[in-house]
């Protein structure tokens, strides 16, 4: 296999051997400690721009398939991976990841110690770094990762985000043969409530969910033009997640604004931070995030503990909120801000992902919240 290295921002190389497509990649390191759900992962949008290291050692057993696919295609730039399978075996794998990527043309680098470059990630913060397997001295490819300037300022959502408005009414798959139990969960529900998403780089499981719980719901561009959406009368609005700095999303908390008090809002991820913006709170870039599907979150309200999956590098910051909105959750790792609440405009957003996809089903209940929201 063709030797290739991981190059760091910070002068940090790492050695190992390609797999996937045979092209250099630079993007942002970072790093996730789900043991499950590669492929979500890699399909997220919210990974535009990133190289995802995966701390948990073994990966492509399962192999890939075209139904848990987050969007059209890998939004991540490259992969690392301490061990490959090249022979999956799950009763759904259409390919191997290895064929996955390289017919997608994403990068990986296997058999590096990932256990190390995640500590170091952790010691040092998110960097960019460059995938390489050419003959270009180790110095040369750190100077190009370090002139690199990295995600803070950088708005990721305007070229990612639909050009044209789309209806969608695709219900969450049932891969498994439906229970009694499971199919009182997903009853019919009493009425049809009319949502408009903004696209700011959704995940396909955030609309199935949706519909599971009796939306119609519209996605419309990220700077779809707030006097359309009032003209259009939905019952909300949902706020989707996608990547980059929030800050950097020109006119997105200038919409919000405009819609606060309006029309019920939920926000997921970048839509949790980007409500905080229209509120005229702040943002800032962590060290190097939360990505995993065992984030410990901490309702406040109910004192319940949940665990979720979440992908996210920027936070708000909670000091910047007082008198604006009520922090209702918080991370127990980091006690970083992880949902808020404003009552009176029937608001409210959390950092993590409710969908999961991949991860557990502890915040699934937040959809029904925002169909409560609408119908009072």
């Amino acid at each position: 296999m063709k030797r290739t290295v991981l190059a760091l921002a910070d002068g940090t190389v790492f050695e190992g051997t390609a797999f996937g497509a045979d092209r250099e990649t630079l993007g942002e390191v970072v790093f996730n400690t789900s043991m499950f759900g590669y492929q979500e992962i890699l399909t997220d949008p919210s990974y535009v721009g990133q190289i995802v290291t995966m701390a948990y050692p073994e990966m492509g057993n399962v192999g890939t398939n075209l139904e848990d696919q987050e969007s059209d295609r890998p939004r991540a730039v490259g992969m690392v991976v301490k061990s490959l399978t090249h022979a999956p075996s799950n009763w759904r794998a259409q390919e191997s990841l290895d064929a996955y990527l390289t017919e997608r043309g994403v990068s990986g680098v296997l058999g590096l110690d990932t256990r190390r470059l995640v500590r170091h990630l952790r010691i040092h913060g998110s960097q960019v770094g460059i995938i390489s397997s050419e003959k270009v001295s180790q110095k040369a490819l750190v100077e190009r990762a370090s002139a690199d300037p990295g995600m803070e300022g950088r708005d990721l959502v305007t070229g990612l985000s639909t050009q044209k408005v789309f209806q969608w009414n695709e219900p969450t798959p049932r891969v498994l043969p439906v229970t009694k139990t499971e199919a009182e969960d997903f009853r019919a529900p009493l009425r049809s409530f009319k949502v408009i998403a903004y696209d700011y780089g959704l995940k396909r499981a955030m609309l199935r969910y949706l519909v599971d719980v009796g939306c119609q719901v519209t996605v419309v561009p990220a700077h779809y033009p707030v006097e359309q959406v009032l003209a259009d009368r939905p019952d909300g609005v949902f706020l989707t997640n996608g990547p980059g700095d929030p800050a950097a999303v020109k006119g997105a908390a200038q919409t919000v604004q405009a819609l606060l008090g309006k029309i019920p809002l939920f926000g997921i991820c970048l839509g949790h931070q980007i409500l905080a913006l229209g509120l005229g709170g702040k943002t800032y870039k962590m060290k190097f995030g939360h990505r995993g599907a065992n984030q410990p979150v901490k309702d406040l309200t109910t004192g319940r503990v949940e665990i979720t999956a979440q992908n996210h590098g920027f936070a708000v910051d909670a000091s910047s909120l007082k008198g604006k909105a009520r922090v209702t959750h918080l991370n127990l790792n980091d006690q970083t801000v992880e949902g808020l609440e404003v009552p009176d405009a029937k608001a409210f957003s959390v950092q993590y992902h409710p969908e999961s996809s991949p991860g557990p089903l502890d915040a699934r209940h937040l959809f029904g919240r925002f169909t409560q929201l609408m119908s009072g």
